[in-house]
């Protein structure tokens, strides 16, 4: 007996990417959300959230194996939707990254023991982190999808 469409995604290298991709976003975001974010980092909580929702979706109308019913991008174009979205992720996700990378050079100073003010360097490193690991994971989806579509398949699993 074939497994439910809801048990074979989740136990697809998709699903388990697509999982990864929501919880290193939602580290991303609510790191930054969570402190003080000013200027560029306005750019990086944008693409976490942004991209946050859309997998989200993504992950649920999948695994739910209701893509048919998504107008325009589902049906037979699903595949391509999930790999447009995902080159798209990673593309915004890579300037993220030098923000954010900027940002934890610019506030080293205050990594000493002797620093005592308030100092965002372990919230620039960690949003970094998350940066670099959902651009990833991203990526990841990227290789993914575009072996299945110069296979010629539709499916995203």
């Amino acid at each position: 007996i074939p497994p439910p469409p809801l048990q074979k995604f989740l136990q697809s290298l998709l699903g388990i990417i697509r999982i990864l991709q929501i919880l290193f976003g939602a580290g991303l975001w609510i790191t930054i959300a969570a402190n003080k974010y000013e200027g560029s980092i306005h750019f990086v909580l944008f693409v976490a959230v942004l991209f946050w929702l859309l997998t989200l979706a993504l992950f649920f109308v999948t695994l739910l194996d209701k893509q048919d019913l998504v107008p325009v991008l589902g049906g037979h174009r699903w595949l391509g939707t999930n790999l447009a979205h995902d080159v798209a992720a990673a593309s915004l996700y890579l300037p993220a990254i030098g923000i954010m990378i900027n940002k934890t050079d610019r506030n080293s100073y205050c990594n000493l023991d002797q620093y005592k003010l308030y100092c965002l360097y372990k919230v620039y490193l960690t949003a970094a982190v998350f940066s670099c690991l959902c651009c990833l994971a991203y990526l990841l989806s990227v290789i993914y999808g575009a072996c299945r579509k110069c296979r010629g398949e539709q499916s995203v699993i």
